[in-house]
């Protein structure tokens, strides 16, 4: 798949998007969390920027991470905010 107006990934990046694709369905996890896992404990804002970045929404589960105080952040994928939430809920209770 080629991608357009798409940056190459930065080692940082690659990190996040990885310890992502841990994250078991149905289960949610905080940038905090994902900043600690990667080894950076004070990079939770670039954390979230990498899920911004993450070019694979779907492949790569950024909508698993939110806030650490449980309110969901931002999605940056189709849908944004509205399908962060319902894909989610629709996890949870499957």
């Amino acid at each position: 798949m080629k991608l357009y107006n798409r940056k190459k990934p930065t080692a940082f990046q690659i990190r996040v998007w990885n310890e992502l694709k841990k994250i078991p369905f149905g289960e949610t996890r905080s940038y905090k969390d994902i900043a600690i896992l990667i080894g950076r404990p004070n990079a939770s804002r670039a954390v979230a920027n990498a899920c911004a970045s993450n070019p694979f929404p779907i492949e790569v589960p950024c909508h698993r991470v939110i806030r650490s105080d449980g309110s969901l952040g931002g999605y940056s994928a189709c849908g944004g905010i509205k399908m962060k939430k319902k894909l989610i809920d629709n996890e949870r209770h499957k």
